[in-house]
Order: C-alpha cells, then sequence, then structure tokens
C-alpha cells in the first residue's frame, strides 16, 4: 500500500483575483504559482464537461493552499455550514487572535475570539466565496 503525503488543500472559488486578494491581504500569504489547466484528461479527472481551471498556489508556512476558479461555473448554492455532514474548512493559526481579529475590517466573522472548553481560542470567517476559515491562537 502506498505511503501517502500531503500536497495540498483545495478550496474552490468563483473569482481567483478577489480570492487572492483575501488570503494574501488578511492572512499575508505568498503566492507561489499560478497557472491554467484545460482539455480532455482534466475535463475527465474532475468529472466536469469541458472543464478548466485557473489556479493559484499559496503558501501557508510549508502547506500549499490550491484556489481554483473552474469553468464551466457551478450555482455556488448556499454558504456552508460547520454541522452539515461534509462540510470543511481550512485552519489557519496566528500568534494573537485578538490582535488578529482587531485587524479585521470588513471581513466577515462568524462570532468574536472565543476559548473553547478545551482552553483553545477560536474564530471563524468567511473568504468572499463564502467558504469557513478558522483561526485559532497558537
Amino acid at each position: 500500500m502506498p505511503d501517502p503525503t500531503a500536497h495540498h488543500v483545495g478550496i474552490t472559488v468563483a473569482e481567483l483575483d478577489r480570492a487572492i486578494a483575501f488570503y494574501t491581504d488578511t492572512f499575508d500569504l505568498n503566492v507561489r504559482a499560478r497557472f491554467e489547466v484545460g482539455g480532455a484528461a482534466f475535463a475527465d479527472a474532475v468529472d466536469v464537461a469541458g472543464a478548466t481551471g485557473s489556479f493559484a498556489h499559496l503558501d501557508a508556512d510549508g502547506i500549499r493552499i490550491e484556489l481554483v476558479e473552474y469553468g464551466p461555473a457551478s450555482d455556488p448554492g448556499e454558504p456552508p455550514t460547520l454541522n452539515r455532514p461534509g462540510a470543511v474548512h481550512l485552519a489557519l493559526s496566528v500568534d494573537d487572535l485578538d490582535a488578529f481579529y482587531a485587524g479585521l475590517d470588513d471581513v466577515r466573522t462568524l462570532s468574536r475570539p472565543q476559548t473553547t472548553e478545551s482552553g483553545t481560542r477560536i474564530l471563524f470567517v468567511r473568504d468572499p466565496e463564502g467558504n469557513l476559515v478558522e483561526v485559532l491562537e497558537t
């Protein structure tokens, strides 16, 4: 059996440039690469007829975050909730959660910083596409 290793975390977005701006401005992440992919093999692999993708890879302290804008786009539907089976979220850590929260301008948060029963300090934000991002204090 193969021994898998993590390669990236993928997030589908409707507007790649807007998503890049959010993750670089809000979390100070660096863009490692931008590229486009299309063709029959790609469409077959993602099981979307005629699919193309515009990609950006961001560096989050050694974790690659892949933002991808697909063509043709799908209906975005309702914003995800954390308790829905199949829901996913990205988690990023900061040194000072209160300072991070104070620096957010018009970023949508689910709550102010909270301390959970386990002692972890967290808050959740939504990126411009409605994707959930957990921010926790390390």
